[in-house]
């Protein structure tokens, strides 16, 4: 008989843990044997969307696992659209673009964090607003105290991967300062909060 719950758990893990291989195949095991549970194809999507751009890989789990649980249909016709938008169909990612907020819009490749905190107020939350930009547009960060805002409020909401991502690339700028370990501290907590539901 298959845990089906351990295996998933066990899939996840080593998708966070960067063993995408690992992990498609544990979602394509899940998949074949339930196949009526949507989600694991999308988790094996995410694994292969990895092998060319673990960022984009990481956002798209992170959205997927926090949007499933308000609206399963929803999440994974989102995630469907932006791969689709990602794989060259233009019209749908002209779609996308233009259900991102105006001021998203305007600055594409980058928005300042007080930008994006404006932007935060403007959409009444973190989450909504980061989903906004989170495909399209990097946070500018320009202050160490930004930075920490910035990366607490991603583990506040659930887009655990993306924090490690933003600790991991700038570990070597703060690596002695004692808020960079809290913030590891506090990820692994969740970790390990998320492991044992």
């Amino acid at each position: 008989m298959i845990n089906e719950n351990r295996l998933f758990n066990e899939a996840n893990r080593h998708f966070l843990d960067k063993k995408f291989e690992k992990a498609l195949f544990i979602y394509s095991q899940l998949s074949s044997n339930f196949p009526t549970n949507k989600e694991y194809p999308i988790y094996a999507l995410f694994c292969d969307i990895a092998s060319e751009d673990e960022q984009k890989a990481m956002s798209l789990y992170d959205y997927f696992s926090v949007a499933k649980d308000e609206n399963i249909e929803e999440a994974i016709a989102y995630v469907e659209d932006v791969i689709n938008a990602y794989d060259g169909d233009m019209d749908k990612m002209m779609d996308i673009l233009q259900e991102l907020s105006s001021s998203t819009i305007d600055s594409l490749d980058a928005i300042k964090y007080e930008d994006f905190k404006r932007l935060i107020d403007s959409r009444g939350s973190f989450r909504v607003a980061f989903e906004d930009i989170m495909f399209s547009t990097k946070v500018a960060i320009e202050s160490k105290e930004d930075f920490f805002d910035f990366v607490d409020k991603l583990i506040e909401n659930d887009f655990n991967s993306t924090a490690y991502s933003y600790l991991d690339g700038f570990n070597d700028y703060f690596s002695y300062d004692s808020k960079i370990e809290e913030l590891y501290k506090k990820l692994e907590e969740k970790k390990l909060a998320t492991n044992h539901k």
